[in-house]
């Protein structure tokens, strides 16, 4: 999900240079709450809420604050590192990568870190607080993450090669429960994956939901590779999945999807 040494570009550059994400609704007709857009800085604590929200039980999620060492904690506290941890990688992604929602009050959410963008400069990580993210988590919980960022940006290095610096990552994805079922997170990757096609970039992900990798398959993923987290009592896998340029399919009718994150909903 994290990964590090990269030059930083503001992203209101990004915006700027790529009219292809707009920031409201186009001329089709459709409520703006309809349309994918980009979500701002002074948005981002509203949409990390719905980010975590559908990631509640997800057991990466789960990985940071279900430790031995927080089990005095209230589910409040648990709740609160969680929700905090979201803040820091959406307000990141507003400044240094791509953050798209829809649907009314961020339905859905997606992070997407685009070709040559990274949130992991001295820069990125003081302003959206991911340099101070360690004072929220436990001692193991803090341990488990740089584990959980070492073993991503390995293997996203890895599986890509030359192409790593010029791949869409896709990072995060999540519907609201009470919004799934109504194509959200279809939206929002195909919005991306059409730009990607037309720059002829592969896409990335990592799914921690054994259900999932078939239903991106629709979307023209291909699983590359299995990863595991160690550090818990029991290990917390993760598939690796890619997307050649052009590989999309027609369609997708899946219902549910959990991306490492990260759960989405397809209709």
């Amino acid at each position: 999900m994290v990964k590090t040494d990269s030059a930083i570009s503001t992203f209101s550059n990004l915006k700027m240079a790529d009219p292809s994400f707009p920031t409201s609704g186009g001329s089709n007709g459709l409520a703006q709450a309809e349309q994918v857009r980009v979500i701002s800085r002074d948005e981002h604590e509203a949409a990390a809420a719905s980010l975590a929200e559908a990631f509640r039980y997800d057991e990466v999620a789960q990985y940071f604050v279900k430790t031995p060492d927080t089990e005095s904690w209230t589910l409040d506290q648990k709740w609160e590192a969680h929700l905090q941890i979201m803040r820091c990688i959406v307000l990141a992604h507003c400044i240094s990568g791509l953050a798209l929602t829809v649907g009314p009050n961020h339905a859905a959410v997606a992070l997407w870190m685009p070709p040559g963008k990274n949130m992991d400069d001295q820069k990125t990580m003081l302003l959206s607080g991911l340099s101070e993210l360690n004072e929220q988590l436990s001692e193991e919980g803090n341990c488990r993450f740089i584990e959980f960022m070492q073993l991503l940006h390995q293997t996203k290095t890895e599986v890509l090669g030359k192409f790593d610096e010029n791949s869409w990552y896709l990072v995060y994805i999540g519907t609201r429960k009470e919004a799934r079922g109504q194509g959200y997170a279809r939206m929002l990757i195909d919005h991306v994956t059409r730009q990607a096609d037309a720059e002829g970039h592969v896409c990335y992900l990592e799914s921690s939901n054994g259900k999932n990798p078939a239903i991106y398959q629709r979307f023209g993923f291909t699983t590359v590779q299995n990863i595991k987290l160690t550090r818990g009592s029991k290990p917390v896998e993760l598939d690796i999945m890619v997307r050649h340029p052009g590989s999309r399919e027609a369609s997708c009718d899946a219902r549910t999807i959990a991306h490492h994150g990260q759960t989405a909903e397809t209709a």
